[in-house]
Order: C-alpha cells, then sequence, then structure tokens
C-alpha cells in the first residue's frame, strides 16, 4: 500500500488551516494498512475560534478528540461516516484530534454486521459502532505528547478490533481508487462495463462497503480536482476544465462545485490568490 499523500486535496483553504493548526499524517501498522489509508493528527491552541472547511472523502473517520480548555476536560471518539455535503469544524481554544481514516470501501471489515451506507452523514459516539472502546480508550489517543505514543495508542486499538479479510472490500477499494486516479471515467455504466460488472452490482457493492452511489463518488473526485485547480492556479480555464471532468458544460461544473463548496469557482479562486 502506498505511505500517506501530503497534497491537501478536500481541504477548502489549505494554507488558512495550516497556518492555525499543526496537521500530520502517519501510516498506520503494517497489519492495517489493507484497510487503513492514514492516521490524521491535529493540534490547535488558538487566541480566536477558527472554523476549517473539508469536501470529504468518500471515506469512514474514526476520530478521538480532546476539546478542552485543561487536560482534566474528557477526551471522547466518535465514528463520522461518509459526509455528503461541506464538513464544517468549528475550533476553539485548546484541543487536539488524532483520527484513522479508511480507505474508501476498507471499513466493513471492522464493522460488517451493517452496510456502510448506515453511517453515511451520520457522526456517531464510538461506543455505538465499537463497543470495546472506553474512556480510558480515548484518554490513552490523546494525551501522549508525542506523535510516536498517540500513533501507538490507535495501533493498539484497530489490532483489537476484529476484522476479517473481505475480498469484497478490497474490490471496493480498488474501484475508488481507479475511479480517483483515472478522468476519464465518467459514466457508472461504461465504468461497471469495463470491470465486468452489472450497474446493479456496482451500486450494491458500494452501498454496502462505500456507503455512497458511484456516481456520488466520481462527482466527489471531479470536485475535489476543480478545488485543487481553483486554489492553486491563477488562470484555470473554466470551461476547459468542465469538458476534462467530464462535464456536459462549464455550467454544470459551477452549480455542482457552488452547491458543495459554498461559493463559485471563480468566487473561490480570487479568495485562494487573494490570501497567497
Amino acid at each position: 500500500m502506498e505511505a500517506p499523500r501530503h497534497d491537501t486535496r478536500g481541504i477548502v483553504d489549505p494554507s488558512g488551516l495550516l497556518n492555525h493548526v499543526r496537521f500530520r499524517r502517519h501510516e498506520p501498522a503494517e497489519p492495517l494498512r489493507r484497510y487503513v489509508e492514514w492516521y490524521w493528527l491535529i493540534d490547535w491552541d488558538l487566541p480566536a475560534p477558527y472554523a476549517s472547511h473539508i469536501v470529504p472523502h468518500p471515506a469512514v473517520n474514526l476520530t478521538f478528540q480532546w476539546d478542552g480548555a485543561d487536560e482534566r476536560d474528557a477526551p471522547y471518539g466518535e465514528v463520522t461516516g461518509v459526509a455528503l455535503g461541506l464538513y464544517t469544524r468549528k475550533l476553539s481554544g485548546r484541543g487536539r484530534v488524532c483520527g484513522a481514516k479508511f480507505r474508501p470501501g476498507g471499513f466493513r471489515p471492522y464493522a460488517p454486521e451493517a452496510p456502510v451506507s448506515r453511517w453515511t452523514g451520520r457522526t456517531l459516539p464510538v461506543r455505538e459502532v465499537f463497543p470495546q472502546a472506553t474512556g480510558d480508550t480515548a484518554r490513552s489517543v490523546v494525551t501522549p505528547a508525542d506523535d510516536r505514543g498517540r500513533v501507538a495508542a490507535l495501533d493498539a486499538f484497530l489490532l483489537s478490533l476484529p476484522c476479517a479479510p473481505d475480498p469484497q472490500a478490497d474490490l471496493a477499494i480498488d474501484l475508488v481508487r481507479r475511479i480517483q486516479a483515472d478522468r476519464t471515467v465518467r459514466r457508472v455504466g461504461d465504468f461497471a462495463h469495463a470491470r465486468g460488472l452489472s450497474v446493479r452490482a456496482l451500486q450494491r457493492l458500494f452501498s454496502t462497503h462505500v456507503g455512497v452511489s458511484p456516481k456520488w463518488v466520481i462527482l466527489r473526485y471531479r470536485i475535489h480536482e476543480a478545488l485543487e485547480q481553483a486554489g492553486s492556479r491563477s488562470d484555470v480555464d473554466w470551461a476547459a476544465l468542465a469538458a476534462d471532468l467530464g462535464y456536459a458544460d462549464q455550467a454544470h461544473l459551477v452549480r455542482d462545485f457552488t452547491t458543495t463548496v459554498g461559493v463559485s469557482p471563480a468566487a473561490y479562486a480570487a479568495g485562494a490568490r487573494a490570501g497567497r
């Protein structure tokens, strides 16, 4: 499996976020890498509140968090399913988050009793999904002073969970990776046929193991690419980008981007330039 990426794809205003928090990614223990993509750690100590905005990946996240003003405040854990819209997190004071991002398609081996679509659009206390977690679990993850200790605690908890190899999860992971990497994947029917699946079988696989439809995944990665282009370039040809991403025209790209991010591509690009 590949090492954690260092890009900021999906983060709205990445420079703003990185100016307000310490953000790191680390690899999980080798036995976990089949289904866990990376760990992500964030610490903050802010003089004024700050809101971060993310266009999430089609992935489930397990987080252990501490939002208190001092170490006496209780840490807690959550499981967050695929977020369908823009995810906003308001940060204030001091705090930290230690998260595990499962590979898109990789969560169900840890929670096989329900399709991953059950968690879509929801955030639940960790014990509702993993009864093995306790207050001591959250505390063991967030209290170490260094990254090594936090990563070791995440490894220990995840390695303690039952997880049987799941060929269907492996297939879902591979298909999502192909969609992410290949801009020519534009139509669900064509993609299913190329992989030797019926559209219905592909849709069932994604509902059970990814939590969203293959069409949703295709559209989300289009928005990620448009967000990346808008934030890093000052000369984006939106009509050409829309065509490259498989949109019928520029108007469809503008509509999807605005609906997801909250501002038009041009307005976002102007804001990104002003912040550079």
